[in-house]
């Protein structure tokens, strides 16, 4: 379900937006850092340890969106004042959340301390993160670093 140009694009974009779909139905957006399974068509969100207003990941709006109705979507996009280099991915899918000690947890983790070393400091291991199955994408653009001039 991503393609090599998706994959690359993916794996040079360091945020994207996620949308939920709140109980009344409208969209909710928040920005993410997020990482791409290397060999499943897969996105991992952390629930990190930045300041929110309750120390629960569970209790976030995003985690209760998701338990309410998993579909989401992420739009992760490159801007560039030279508009030949524009681009962006829209993602649907399918959410869940994978518990601290779930198989793979651990490699997630490595993975997102790898891309954002800030995360080096909080406490990933101990949080769920949020995986997001790819049932389709939608593209715009130069995805490929092939593609730009």
């Amino acid at each position: 379900m991503l393609t090599k140009p998706e994959r690359a694009f993916l794996n040079t974009t360091w945020r994207a937006v996620l949308a939920t779909i709140r109980r009344d139905g409208r969209s909710r957006l928040v920005p993410i850092c997020f990482v791409v399974d290397p060999e499943r068509p897969v996105l991992y969100t952390p629930l990190d340890d930045k300041p929110k207003r309750d120390d629960d990941p569970l209790a976030l709006a995003r985690v209760r969106d998701i338990g309410a109705d998993p579909r989401v979507t992420v739009l992760a996009d490159r801007w560039d004042e030279d508009w030949s280099r524009l681009a962006w991915l829209r993602i649907d899918g399918r959410a869940a959340l994978v518990a601290p000690d779930a198989p793979g947890h651990a490699g997630v983790v490595e993975a997102l301390r790898a891309k954002y070393p800030p995360y080096r400091s909080h406490r990933l291991e101990t949080r769920p993160v949020i995986a997001i199955i790819v049932e389709g994408t939608t593209g715009w653009g130069a995805l490929s670093r092939d593609d730009v001039p």
